[in-house]
């Protein structure tokens, strides 16, 4: 099996698990609009809501680094975005501030289909992000990511560093 065809085959990591994401949060914030970098940010604090001070419990584990998915993030989640703009599930907008995303009538209704521990999590954890950041002007918001990013995930530097003391 080709390696590319081996990453189109796996579930995790994929334009479908962020598309699906992005339909949970998309879904919590209704009417509003999100650019792609407010989507992409949205997607880290949903996954890694526990590195927010008060915010619930991560979704997925805790990896080193884990700040740095960011960088790698985007064009993930601009390939989910457009996967689930290609079977109507969300609506795309052509505006002077660039292309915006938001939930239409089917973003709701097929979420409400995902039943499952991990969608309900998807949907309590999606709710919290929009009452938490969604009121955040998109400059705050970067600048809270901006500041915060070399932070997520250096606490196991600091474990390696510590194993390699000699007292």
């Amino acid at each position: 099996m080709s390696s590319d065809l081996r990453r189109k085959s796996r579930p995790f990591n994929s334009p479908l698990e962020c598309g699906l994401r992005m339909l949970f949060i998309l879904t919590a914030q209704a009417e509003r609009f999100a650019d792609l970098q407010r989507l992409v940010n949205y997607d880290y604090l949903l996954v890694h809501s526990g590195d927010i001070p008060d915010g619930p419990k991560s979704l997925h584990p805790d990896v080193p680094f884990r700040g740095n998915e960011l960088l790698v993030k985007r064009d993930l989640v601009h390939a989910g975005l457009t996967a689930m703009f290609s079977r109507e599930l969300i609506e795309k907008s052509f505006t002077i501030m660039g292309i915006m995303y938001r939930a239409n009538e089917l973003t709701l209704a097929f979420t409400k289909l995902l039943c499952s521990a991990y969608a309900d999590d998807l949907r309590a954890r999606s709710q919290w992000l929009v009452e938490r950041f969604g009121d955040m002007p998109d400059h705050e918001l970067e600048i809270f990511m901006g500041a915060n990013v070399g932070k997520w995930g250096a606490e196991f530097d600091r474990f390696t560093a510590a194993r390699d003391l000699e007292l």
